[in-house]
């Protein structure tokens, strides 16, 4: 969703490689090695941690809907909290997929 993509190929090489296969894990229906979850976002949704020596990295992402898991947000995190604007951007983007989702019945 939004600029997630572009968000998560710009993290740094280990940190991208092991989301995406932290993503593939979800996709398979598995549990991810560390999550949290994170429903003030949106029921249901998930937070990815990822920590390496670049850093702290975050993937929210939403996977109870049948046919995707939905990424709302990649960042670097830069301090302890999970800041407003982060949340802000991820729960706008859930609530996006909502809509589509309202939309295709």
């Amino acid at each position: 969703m939004g600029s997630s993509h572009h968000d998560l190929i710009v993290f740094p090489k280990a940190p991208r490689k092991e989301a995406g296969f932290q993503l593939g894990k979800v996709q398979a229906g598995l549990e991810p090695s560390d999550w949290k979850p994170f429903d003030e976002v949106g029921a249901g949704a998930r937070e990815l941690r990822i920590s390496d020596a670049k850093g702290i990295f975050r993937v929210m992402y939403v996977a109870k809907f049948e046919e995707a898991v939905y990424v709302l947000h990649c960042f670097q995190k830069k301090t302890q909290a999970t800041s407003k604007q982060d949340k802000d951007i991820a729960a706008a983007r859930y609530r996006a997929v909502a809509i589509a989702r309202k939309g295709k019945r």
